[in-house]
C-alpha cells in the first residue's frame, strides 16, 4: 500500500479508481445490456454513469462556483423524476461516457485549484444548511462513486457473469466456475439451515 502526505492525492487516487471501475463495467456489452434494468428499481449500468457525471459536476463544480457549462437537462426542475438514473434512446453510450470523462477533468481541476478547506454552497441543499468544504464534497463524491461502482459490479455480474475491480485485477478468489458453483451451494445451504 502506498501512502502520500498529500490528502488531495489520496482522495483523487481512490476517486479515479472508482471512476475507472464504473466505466470498465460497460466494456464489451451491447447497447441493450449497458442500458437494461436489472433490479426492480431500474438500476442499469449506463444510468449509473450518467448519474455519477451529474454528481461530480454538481458537487465538485457548481458548489464551488465553477460551473462546467455542460447541459444536464435531466437535472432541471421540469425533468422526469429519476431521469439521471437511466439513458434515453437518444443519449448514446459515447455521449454519456464522454460527459463522465469531462466531469472527471472538471472535478479534478476544482480539487487541484482549491484548498480542501474551501467552503462552497450546494445549490440543491436547503438555505442555511448548504455550506460544505471541498474536503467534505470530495469524500461525498468518492463515497457515492464507490457505492455505484458496487451496484455496477452486481449488475454486470447479472448481465454476463463478469466480476472484479478491473480487467487486470479481478480481486476474486477463483476464476473457476465450478468453484463458484460449489461456493454458492455452500452459501445457499447455510442460509437454509439458519
Amino acid at each position: 500500500m502506498t501512502t502520500t502526505p498529500d490528502p488531495k492525492a489520496d482522495l483523487l487516487h481512490y476517486l479515479r479508481s472508482a471512476r475507472e471501475a464504473l466505466l470498465w463495467k460497460l466494456e464489451g456489452l451491447s447497447e441493450y445490456d449497458a442500458r437494461r434494468p436489472l433490479t426492480p428499481t431500474g438500476t442499469n449500468l449506463l444510468g449509473l454513469v450518467k448519474h455519477a457525471a451529474g454528481v461530480e459536476l454538481g458537487y465538485l463544480g457548481d458548489t464551488f462556483g465553477r460551473p462546467s457549462g455542460e447541459p444536464l437537462p435531466w437535472l432541471s426542475e421540469t425533468a422526469e423524476v429519476n431521469a439521471d438514473m437511466w439513458a434515453t434512446a437518444e443519449e448514446s453510450r459515447a455521449d454519456l461516457t464522454g460527459l463522465y470523462r469531462r466531469a472527471w477533468a472538471h472535478a479534478d481541476a476544482t480539487v487541484e485549484a482549491l484548498p480542501l478547506d474551501t467552503v462552497g454552497r450546494v445549490p440543491w441543499w436547503p438555505s442555511g444548511r448548504d455550506e460544505v468544504t471541498l474536503h467534505h464534497a470530495v469524500v461525498r463524491v468518492l463515497a457515492d462513486t464507490q457505492r455505484h461502482a458496487g451496484h455496477a459490479d452486481i449488475v454486470r455480474e447479472l448481465v454476463d457473469g463478469v466480476t472484479g475491480m478491473d480487467q487486470g485485477n479481478t480481486s476474486m478468489p477463483s476464476d473457476d466456475p465450478a468453484w463458484w458453483a460449489g461456493h454458492r451451494a455452500r452459501v445457499e445451504r447455510a442460509a437454509r439451515e439458519a
